[in-house]
């Protein structure tokens, strides 16, 4: 029986099964309740005793919506054999049956946290192999799973069901009870207020809304990010996402010069450490903890479940992730900031590549991230290009810069904030030419954070012979997709299909997603290929509008919760962001873009083939 898991533990399950999904668009006709005699409506558990022995095709006469008692069983799709992916139901519990008080489900942030809240408990409920609910990690995530009416307060909840076989034939006894013995347990026990810990539910409804309001808080505070005082920063382990216990976990104290104070709706006063815009280096030996703050960073953009730790650490909705990933196809990106007059002749204002390297693939990661809307940008040198990020005193005197194509990003890094507004936090070990180009510095020690900035800016006055390279990035370019690249058909239906939480099989491409280090589990894998659909669908991705555009419409969509995919397709997926949708589609190796970049320079026509 699934039970909710975090990301990494999670992984092998998820690709099993997301194996099996159908591959046809949108739900299986349905035989509604009113098109069904009373009495056979108001009787499952008398068809499924007629149905036993039957031809396991004849499940297929459940579809449609069945009366139970305090809520309306669906049975949206069917199973078609007893080893295929399991049939998928939704259980509607009426607001009068539901009984939730209005504040738990009146704004958008309170409902979501509440559905979260009830798939949890749902997936306690159903401790039955034949029962599988998706209700997640430690991430408190908007899942088709589970959703609550913004009109009412009434609740549904869908899950897979496993229907009983005898071999081919069907095992309607056990059929009976697992649809009308298991699922009005689940009902009851998990779907309703009275049957629940109502000082729980507030407190997690309570946790949620607070993390949220202190994301929101940050622009207005001049902040790219806030780690509270008391924080839990370390995991278990690389495959448990719950946090770390015992004596050694040291728990996060801000440093007295970066302390600031923000009020939240119900924890009230919150003292931590405000991460300012600009540029943040953080810096320490090794194994003291700065990938470790990184990473709560990069996780800042998801609210987490109380007792995860990280429950007031917070990050800009815009912050991406940004590392080198050797290999990736690189479509029509402007990245000439970063690289010019390559030996092979390639145009780097409209760069191409199906094997880019590290320094490439990243700067094109870059770029395509400040194109999608990126404000923050988190960097951890130990997954970087070296060349990209650093040029030193000794390599510029023995490597004349006509001969060197790259520009470092040390000399970049400023003017993407003075200039374009976004700001980065950068974990540093081996470079101390970064400190030249630093708003605060931060050491971390045994995972206790220090601020260092005036230390680091008398050891930059030292000078160290290096020049600078570049003083100015020059802007966005923008791209056009074309829409018949983002086909999902195969043999005439539609493919999505979550691989773990690292990679979709989007028609007949796979995408790579291991370097998309902020997708919070295999569900918003789905999600992200069904956004994808769902901005060609809708004409987003036209061959007119950029890319940034697109997905400004897509966010439109998104605010309105999950019910937008869900018209793409009834399954289990969790929403994503707009920055982990763009980076699937700039990883789509089939994906065409129409045109030059725009704002790049006209300096020729484009020259693919990739690098020297």
């Amino acid at each position: 029986m699934p039970r909710p898991q975090g990301r990494d533990h999670d992984r092998g399950r998820a690709h099993s099964r997301d194996r099996g999904q159908p591959r046809g668009h949108g739900r299986p006709q349905d035989r509604s309740a009113a098109d069904r005699p009373q009495g056979v409506r108001d009787g499952l558990a008398g068809e499924l005793r007629r149905m036993d022995g039957a031809s396991y095709g004849r499940y297929k006469a459940l579809l449609g919506s069945w009366s139970m008692p305090g809520f309306t069983l669906e049975v949206i799709r069917g199973q078609s054999d007893p080893y295929a992916p399991p049939a998928r139901v939704a259980l509607r519990v009426p607001a009068e049956e539901a009984g939730f008080p209005a504040d738990l489900w009146e704004s958008p942030v309170r409902r979501r946290a509440l559905a979260s809240y009830l798939a949890r408990r749902a997936a306690e409920a159903a401790d039955h192999r034949a029962l599988r609910v998706d209700a997640g990690g430690q991430e408190v995530l908007e899942r088709s799973s589970c959703l609550v009416d913004a009109r009412d307060g009434s609740v549904t909840l869908r899950l897979g069901v496993d229907l009983p076989g005898h071999g081919r034939r069907i095992d309607g006894h056990a059929a009976e009870h697992v649809l009308c013995g298991l699922l009005p347990r689940v009902a009851e026990r998990a779907l309703r207020y009275a049957a629940l810990d109502a000082d729980d539910v507030r407190a997690f409804a309570d946790t949620v809304e607070d993390s949220a309001a202190l994301r929101a808080a940050l622009p207005g505070l001049g902040l790219v990010a806030f780690v509270a005082d008391g924080a839990v920063l370390p995991r278990r382990s690389g495959v448990d996402d719950r946090p770390a216990a015992g004596d050694g976990v040291v728990p996060f104290t801000s440093p007295e010069e970066l302390r600031v104070s923000v009020d939240l709706p119900h924890a009230g006063t919150v003292t931590g450490m405000g991460v300012r815009e600009g540029v943040t280096l953080i810096v320490g030996g090794g194994f003291h903890g700065k990938s470790t703050l990184l990473r709560a960073l990069e996780t800042g953009v998801w609210d987490h479940v109380p007792g995860d730790g990280r429950e007031r650490v917070a990050a800009r909705p815009d912050t991406v992730k940004i590392r080198s990933e050797d290999g990736r196809r690189v479509e029509r990106v402007d990245v000439h900031a970063f690289v010019d007059h390559l030996p092979s002749g390639a145009d780097t204002t409209d760069f191409c590549t199906d094997n880019a390297s590290g320094s490439t693939s990243q700067a094109a990661s870059l770029c395509e991230a400040v194109e999608a809307g990126a404000r923050a940008l988190l960097i951890d040198e130990d997954t970087a290009a070296t060349n990209l990020m650093i040029r030193d005193a000794r390599m510029q005197a023995l490597v004349a810069k006509e001969r060197e194509p790259l520009t470092p990003f040390v000399d970049l890094v400023r003017s993407l904030h003075r200039d374009h507004g976004v700001s980065t936090v950068l974990v540093m070990g081996g470079s101390g030419d970064y400190m030249e180009v630093a708003d605060q510095v931060v050491i971390m020690d045994a995972y206790r954070p220090s601020d260092v900035t005036e230390r680091a800016r008398r050891l930059a006055a030292v000078p160290t012979g290096r020049t600078a390279e570049a003083d100015a990035f020059p802007g966005v370019a923008h791209r056009r997709p074309d829409p018949g690249s983002l086909d999902t058909s195969v043999r005439g239906r539609s493919r999505i299909r979550a691989r773990g939480d690292d990679g979709l099989t989007f028609g007949e491409h796979d995408i790579d997603l291991r370097a998309v280090e902020q997708i919070a589990d295999a569900r918003q894998v789905v999600g992200i290929g069904l956004a994808l659909e769902l901005m060609v669908r809708r004409g987003y991705v036209d061959g007119k509008r950029t890319l940034a555009e697109a997905l400004d419409l897509l966010d439109g969509d998104l605010e309105d919760g999950a019910h937008r995919l869900l018209a793409v397709r009834d399954e289990d997926f969790a929403l994503p962001r707009r920055h982990e949708v763009a980076a699937a589609l700039n990883r789509l190796r089939g994906l065409r873009v129409l045109g030059r970049p725009t704002g790049s320079r006209p300096t020729g026509p484009a020259v693919g083939g990739g690098e020297g």
